[in-house]
């Protein structure tokens, strides 16, 4: 098959371009169609491959300003010629499904996520957004969530990276999808020997969804000490924390130092509420229990009473609940060997099989 990758912009390199490099190992001769591309930011994985970019890649800054433009990329990605190509598959989580294929073509989607500033959280990014930004948004949301309605007629199949969005594309676009796990670089973390040490674990980016100051809070409220492990923690809340005796802020921190941290943490919180969500995987990979937020991802990444726990109120009395529930049964979640079965689902080897399997369907219709 003549195989095109759709990715919304190769500026980074995160969870959906880890994707992407997996689909390029599954379909090592296809090209990739991109809105940008920084070749300096990628993995030489995805530079060996022909990236055609759109004309957004021709703007001014557009490797810093893409996610300005935006609203121009529906109107981009009809310009992209892909007559010549038996399968199409979009990564999406920007705009990247509406691509038009040829009429004999197959095209699966991807999903990451259902584009979340269009629909359930619009609200919270008006919030945040400079009042221009809230004026643009007013004025062009409407057109923008029709044309993503309509541009998932285009898709002959969706996957999803989890259940939670599964549901959430059967919201907006009324379509089912199957659950194709994301994949995790577990092998890493499977050789980790688990050494406990005193401290809860909070790990990733210090932004509001993330909730770290749950995590900080319960802490206290429990009594327990924890580490706050990476950026974005803002100096007078640096001060405030440590103050308490309880928590220690480490900044960024290198995959080495992470794995000790995931060795030695009673636990890792995980409070706030992702799409998929890597980090509860890459602890459990590493034998680390999860006690996390009932709602999002981890509902597929954390198995109950075996790898981890859950609360059910986005609260700090209802996290320290759970902190102090964890502490009495502790020694539940002991089997290493029940931590890697469940992992073993997540791995890049995984994704694969079950990609190919989608695009087996493709035979069948």
């Amino acid at each position: 098959m003549n195989v095109a990758i759709i990715h919304y912009w190769l500026v980074n390199m995160r969870g959906g371009e880890k994707v992407l490099e997996e689909l390029l190992a599954l379909f090592p001769e296809a090209d990739v169609y991109t809105h940008v591309y920084d070749r300096e930011a990628v993995s030489p994985t995805i530079n060996a491959h022909r990236v055609y970019t759109s004309f957004v890649q021709r703007l001014p800054f557009a490797k810093r300003l893409y996610q300005k433009y935006m609203p121009l990329m529906p109107g981009a990605l009809l310009k992209f010629d892909l007559q010549g190509y038996d399968l199409v598959i979009s990564s999406e989580a920007g705009p990247a499904k509406g691509v038009v294929a040829n009429p004999d073509a197959w095209h699966l989607c991807y999903c990451h996520s259902p584009a979340r500033y269009l629909w359930d959280l619009y609200h919270e990014y008006g919030r945040r957004a400079s009042w221009v930004s809230r004026v643009f948004m007013r004025l062009l949301t409407p057109s923008l969530r029709v044309w993503d309605v309509t541009s998932a007629n285009l898709v002959d199949r969706f996957a999803a990276n989890s259940t939670y969005v599964a549901k959430r594309i059967k919201r907006y676009y009324n379509r089912d999808a199957a659950i194709v796990y994301p994949p995790a670089d577990i092998d890493s973390f499977l050789a980790i020997e688990r050494r406990p040490g005193d401290f809860y674990l909070f790990f990733g980016q210090l932004v509001g969804y993330k909730r770290a100051d749950l995590a900080i809070a319960a802490c206290i409220k429990a009594g327990k000490k924890l580490v706050v492990a990476g950026g974005g923690a803002r100096k007078r809340d640096v001060a405030r924390w440590t103050k308490t005796g309880l928590v220690t802020f480490t900044g960024r921190v290198s995959d080495d130092r992470l794995k000790e941290l995931y060795a030695q943490a009673k636990a890792l919180l995980f409070p706030g509420v992702e799409d998929f969500g890597l980090i509860p995987v890459e602890a459990n990979a590493a034998g680390c229990p999860v006690i996390a937020y009932r709602k999002g991802g981890v509902l597929d990444t954390v198995k109950e009473h075996v790898t981890g726990m859950f609360f059910d109120e986005q609260t700090a009395d209802a996290l320290a609940a759970a902190i102090d529930r964890f502490e009495t049964m502790r020694g539940q979640f002991a089997d290493r060997a029940a931590f890697t079965r469940h992992v073993k689902q997540f791995s890049k080897e995984a994704f694969r099989s079950r990609i190919a399997a989608l695009v087996a369907e493709r035979q069948r219709v």
